[in-house]
């Protein structure tokens, strides 16, 4: 197969990008759609899962629906040269949903490191960020917690049909 997306991938991304059909055999739904076989929709999201064009597929549960209501973006101010062990490091734990860098913007915001931490409530939540803080120890030079106050807009990137 081509490594370069074609029709066919770009169709397929379009068909899944608003998850799965919930279905007892959502490929072969796809392919039926689609008018190509089960096995190639397989093949096709396998080869786009090994070249980094889809990341995974998985199930995207909805936290607040499961009673998941405290949510609070941690921001850190890291030593830049351990950025990347750091992240990693704070990725890992369970109760971190999103980690990654972003780009400080000072003197108003000296924070490069981003961690989303969720809770059924604040106390979690904040316990959670001080075991963030206990990991990062003398590396960490400063940080804020921005709770959630309302859902606007929860989407992943969707990709136009045209």
């Amino acid at each position: 197969m081509d490594s370069l997306p074609d029709d066919l991938d770009r169709r397929l991304v379009i068909a899944t990008q608003a998850g799965l059909p919930l279905v007892a055999r959502p490929y072969d739904a796809l392919a039926a759609g689609l008018g190509v076989t089960a096995e190639e929709v397989k093949a096709r999201l396998a080869a786009m899962l090994a070249s980094g064009r889809i990341r995974r597929i998985g199930a995207v549960p909805n936290h607040y629906a499961l009673g998941y209501t405290a949510n609070g973006m941690s921001v850190w101010d890291v030593d830049d040269a351990r950025i990347v062990e750091l992240g990693e490091a704070v990725g890992r734990l369970d109760f971190v949903t999103h980690c990654y860098e972003r780009p400080r913007v000072l003197p108003d915001w000296p924070y490069n490191l981003f961690a989303m931490v969720h809770g059924r409530d604040r106390q979690t939540v904040l316990a959670g960020v001080a075991e963030i803080s206990r990991l990062l120890g003398g590396a960490c030079r400063g940080h804020d917690l921005l709770f959630s106050t309302a859902i606007l807009k929860k989407t992943g990137l969707r990709i136009g049909g045209g």
